[in-house]
């Protein structure tokens, strides 16, 4: 089986991303979980200043990491093309103009979704986005051969 696409990424696309590696993260985790035990504690007689403290840190992840999608969007020339992508029995081959990369499905680290995309790592902290407006009808398939190639254990996607 054999599956070809063309991405075409906007800034919405990487900071779905971006929200999602941040948020299941301990770092994520922990702050937003500070931030929300500030406000908790504020309505329970800590006063203002926890409550400003605890907005601070649950809206300072969201906004910085909007900011930072956008900024990337704009300043990274990959994006300004589409990618076209090819998944084969062997792997995930990823072509811009003359410029060819491959990836052998052994050495994904992990595919998962988001309610946007379909994400595959090629280590803890790179990934090719797969938003699903660009799969459209192709994303049971894209799905499938994800599945088929990877270990059940690195595979966490839901439809």
């Amino acid at each position: 089986m054999e599956v070809e696409f063309d991405i075409q990424m906007t800034s919405g696309d990487l900071y779905d991303y971006m929200l999602h590696h941040t948020y299941t993260s301990a770092s994520g985790l922990i702050g937003a979980v500070a931030g929300a035990l500030m406000v908790v504690a504020s309505f329970s007689g800590a006063g203002i200043i926890c409550l400003i403290a605890g907005l601070v840190v649950l809206l300072y992840l969201p906004i910085t990491l909007f900011l930072k999608s956008k900024q990337q969007f704009l300043t990274n020339p990959s994006f300004k093309k589409p990618l076209h992508f090819k998944m084969t029995e062997e792997g995930i081959e990823v072509s811009q103009g003359d410029e060819v990369q491959s990836q052998k499905w052994e050495d994904m680290y992990k595919a998962i979704s988001t309610t946007r995309s379909l994400i595959i790592y090629t280590s803890p902290v790179n990934a090719s986005i797969f938003p699903k407006r660009e799969l459209g009808d192709l994303a049971p398939g894209v799905i499938e051969i994800i599945s088929t190639h990877m270990p059940p254990s690195k595979v966490k996607i839901r439809c």
